[in-house]
């Protein structure tokens, strides 16, 4: 039990650094980090400081498959907060930025899986070897699917552009 204590308190900081910088939510990446360390206390590993850092990353890896899911982290449309002082958007602006943020969801629903998935790791700040590591692909394979998700879901949000301009008129 001590060596649990003495294993947390040295290495906690850097589980919690490790995970944020892979799932890019400071609260969550601390909660990760508790979990950790009580798989740990439970099955009391040989070598702990690779074992917590393994687990993390599994715990890491979990979590981004369901922000994934949730299609949370990415955005292509970014929406400052609006200040106190800045007036209400006018009716046209809300109409405007909810066709536009249809556009987006109908883009993304268009792509094929593993590019929305590549595109959702990569938003969320994942590394080429991991992203590789996640979906299966090659590191040097990344970069390529990389490029062409972006293709596809720039082609993608174009034809739904095209497709509410031709409905408008």
């Amino acid at each position: 039990m001590e060596d649990l204590e003495r294993l947390y308190k040295t290495h906690y900081a850097a589980v919690v650094r490790f995970l944020y910088r892979k799932i890019w939510d400071a609260d969550r990446a601390e909660d990760l980090a508790q979990e950790v360390f009580i798989r740990a206390m439970a099955h009391q590993p040989d070598k702990p400081r690779a074992w917590i850092f393994a687990v993390a990353a599994n715990l890491a890896r979990d979590e981004a498959r369901a922000a994934i899911r949730r299609r949370k982290h990415l955005v292509l449309l970014k929406d400052d907060p609006v200040p106190l002082s800045t007036p209400e958007p006018s009716a046209e602006e809300a109409v405007e930025h909810d066709e536009r943020w249809a556009q987006v969801t109908g883009a993304l629903a268009a792509l094929t899986e593993r590019d929305r998935e590549v595109l959702l790791l990569w938003d969320a700040g994942l590394s080429y070897p991991e992203i590789a590591a996640q979906t299966g692909l090659a590191v040097g394979a990344v970069g390529t699917t990389l490029a062409r998700a972006r293709k596809r879901l720039t082609e993608a949000y174009d034809r739904t552009e095209y497709q509410a301009d031709a409905a408008r008129s």
